[in-house]
């Protein structure tokens, strides 16, 4: 046995490994034959593999909480219910490469929903990045004053998710608003953007100098939406402590 686990090790098959004594000990109790309990060993290796990408992914996210939708407090009068949380874990909207944008007051659970996606899409194999705007603008003015601000944008404009937490807290500079619109452009109808906010896309033409780049961002960001306007007249932050450990395969 501890050969076959060597070999197994080895081959990198850690899966079958792991699960190696207990399959042999299930196959002896039922009689089970070579080809079923060499199934169940791929089958739990492929799990093994499956699990262990959507933990990658979820770490190069970056994501500020680790939450799940099942946790999502569905209060009365928040504007999300069980069937709309339902369609999105499903995650049309990413293989269709539409947006989705959280709209509502500090405390609504915006942030919470984004997150919650970005990780059922990492655990779907997406890959995924979390990172609020202002941090964002701060990021892309470090790589562009070290040089390396197109591996940054190469990165925002091809992950397939990308999470904008925060939009619209205030105004953004000319080329601000220019290297926004060149991110969107890149990732328009090509991935997905999920946008938190306490101000309606209406509002969002005012915090831009040039009223063209204000149109195009928009049009780049709702066009193909599904805009979510949520209440916040229950705080959602004082009723809620993330967890800090998450079954992989939640």
């Amino acid at each position: 046995m501890k050969e076959l686990g060597n070999v197994l090790n080895k081959l990198n098959l850690l899966g079958m490994k792991e699960s190696l004594d207990y399959r042999l000990a299930e196959g002896m109790k039922s009689n089970q034959s070579y080809q079923d309990l060499l199934m169940l060993l791929l089958e739990d290796e492929s799990l093994y593999r499956e699990n262990r990408k959507s933990e990658v992914l979820r770490k190069r996210a970056k994501f500020r909480d680790r939450v799940a939708l099942e946790e999502y407090d569905f209060s009365p009068n928040r504007g999300v219910n069980k069937s709309m949380v339902k369609q999105m874990q499903a995650l049309r909207f990413i293989d269709e490469n539409e947006n989705i944008l959280f709209i509502g007051g500090t405390g609504a659970g915006k942030s919470f929903l984004a997150q919650a996606l970005g990780h059922a899409a990492c655990h779907a194999g997406h890959e995924t990045y979390f990172v609020s705007v202002n941090i964002l603008f701060s990021q892309i003015a470090a790589a562009e004053a070290a040089g390396n601000y197109l591996t940054l944008h190469k990165k925002l404009a091809q992950t397939k998710l990308l999470i904008l937490d925060d939009f619209a807290l205030r105004n953004y500079t000319h080329h601000e608003a220019t290297l926004l619109y060149q991110i969107l452009e890149e990732r328009y109808r090509k991935g997905s953007t999920i946008i938190t906010s306490q101000v309606k896309p209406k509002g969002w033409k005012s915090l831009y100098e040039d009223p063209v780049i204000a149109e195009a961002i928009n049009d780049r960001l709702v066009s193909c939406a599904h805009v979510i306007e949520m209440n916040a007249a229950v705080t959602y932050r004082s009723n809620y402590t993330p967890k800090k450990k998450m079954a992989v395969d939640a």
